[in-house]
Formats: C-alpha cells, sequence, structure tokens
C-alpha cells in the first residue's frame, strides 16, 4: 500500500500567514509598484525636475534590492519623465521653456475647445455643478491654502471637462496637465493669484452658464496660461533651475 505523503503546510512559508515575501512577490509587479509611486512623485513635484535618483536609496527606502528599483526607473524613462545619463547617473527629467511652452499652448487651446462644448451641450445639472464648484473655490480661498485651492481649481475644471461630454478631449488635457504639473506649483502661492484664479472662473462659468460658446472659449483661453498670454508670468515665478538648457535657448 503506498504511503501517504505529508502535504502539511510548510511553517516557513510566507502564503500561509497571507504575507509575501520579496522573494515570493512577483518582480515585475514590484516594479510597477515602485515605479507608479515615483511618477506620482515626480508629476506632483515632490521629486522637482532635476533631483537625483540613486538606485542604492530608492532599494532601501523600498527594501527591495535594486533589479525592480532599476526596472522601475527604466519605466519612467521610457515616459520622459527620467532621465539616464551615462556616467551622470539618474535625475528627474527636466523639461525645456520650449517644451513647457509648447505644452502649455495645447493645453490653453483644449481649454477653450473643451469650454465651448460644454456651453454647447449645458444643462440645469451642468449649471448647478458649475455653481457648486464656484462656491468650493471661494471656501477654499477663505479657508484653505495653497493646496487646498489647488485642489477646487482642479475640480472646477474637471466639471468642464465632464460637461464636455467629450471623453477623449478630457482625457487629452488630463495627461497634459499631468506632464505640466510640475512646473505648475507656483500658480497659487499669494492671495492675489487666488482672487484673479476665482474672477476667472466665474466669468468661464457664466458663458458656459449661459450658452456662450465663443464667451465661453475667449474666457478659458484667456484663464489658462498659454505658450503667449501669461506665459512671461508664469515664467518669471520658475528657478531656471528646473528647465532643460537648449541650445539656442535663452
Amino acid at each position: 500500500m503506498p504511503m501517504e505523503h505529508n502535504t502539511a503546510p510548510d511553517p516557513h512559508s510566507d502564503l500561509d500567514t497571507g504575507v509575501v515575501s520579496e522573494e515570493a512577490r512577483p518582480r515585475g509587479g514590484r516594479a510597477t509598484e515602485i515605479r507608479t509611486a515615483l511618477q506620482e512623485e515626480i508629476e506632483t513635484g515632490k521629486l522637482p525636475p532635476g533631483s537625483p535618483l540613486d538606485e542604492r536609496a530608492l532599494a532601501a527606502r523600498f527594501q527591495v534590492s535594486r533589479t525592480p528599483v532599476r526596472e522601475a526607473l527604466q519605466q519612467l524613462a521610457a515616459r520622459d519623465l527620467v532621465r539616464i545619463a551615462p556616467r551622470q547617473g539618474m535625475s528627474v527629467a527636466r523639461l525645456s521653456i520650449s517644451q513647457v511652452r509648447a505644452i502649455m499652448e495645447t493645453i490653453g487651446e483644449l481649454e477653450g475647445m473643451c469650454a465651448k462644448l460644454a456651453a454647447r451641450r449645458v444643462d440645469d445639472d451642468l449649471r448647478a455643478q458649475l455653481d457648486a464648484a464656484l462656491q468650493h473655490c471661494q471656501d477654499a480661498a477663505i479657508q484653505g491654502g495653497t493646496e487646498e485651492y489647488a485642489q477646487a481649481n482642479a475640480q472646477f475644471h474637471e466639471v468642464i471637462y465632464v460637461g464636455s461630454r467629450n471623453p477623449y478631449l478630457a482625457d487629452l488635457i488630463r495627461t497634459a496637465r499631468r506632464q505640466i504639473y510640475r512646473y505648475r506649483l507656483r500658480d497659487f502661492v499669494t492671495k492675489a493669484q487666488i482672487n484673479k484664479s476665482m474672477q476667472d472662473h466665474l466669468k468661464v462659468a457664466r458663458a458656459i452658464q449661459d450658452g456662450d460658446e465663443l464667451a465661453a472659449t475667449q474666457q478659458m483661453m484667456l484663464h489658462v496660461p498659454s505658450g503667449s498670454t501669461g506665459f512671461s508670468e508664469f515664467l518669471a515665478r520658475m528657478p531656471m533651475s528646473l528647465f532643460d538648457t537648449e541650445a539656442g535657448e535663452s
């Protein structure tokens, strides 16, 4: 009669306790987790453009070997968020002034189109959502600070993205904004900046609520700094160390 093999769980197995060890965790999955965490820190400015990225320090931080860290950084480099330079190491990628100008110009045009479509398709529900978003901005300006108002501002624009009823256009704007957000962290530092933003929001909202496509487009494009309108003021607030230097670019 054949002997039965002991199939009792291995007391040293992490799987039986619900904990997956670093060795048992899929390497690609760990690299993706690290990439996601670093990408959010880069896009939100917690890791400013030009910040050095040390594999050893990151491995210690995430409690992993250097292999998944290296894979995560390579993934970020493929997304143009990390720069890998021979003999110089790795750092958060900088955008050039002309790249920032081009992205902001694109965002301005897309935001104007989004406001136009929202005005074309406005209904009572969108009107109410815009009023609520305006109130949220006002509350954040009075009771909060830069971060609170930035969040309220993002919510105001998100209402318009959804109100345009063009998901493809909305996703294009969101993607472009994520690329540029780390260069826009000084937008709502002063009360004057916040007050101007609120006045602009009111003009944009009223044009959309009135169904005035032309006015909605114009007011939005005046509100969003583009490659020309408001770009000089934007640039004056930015340390030049955050920008990549291009040949022939001042």
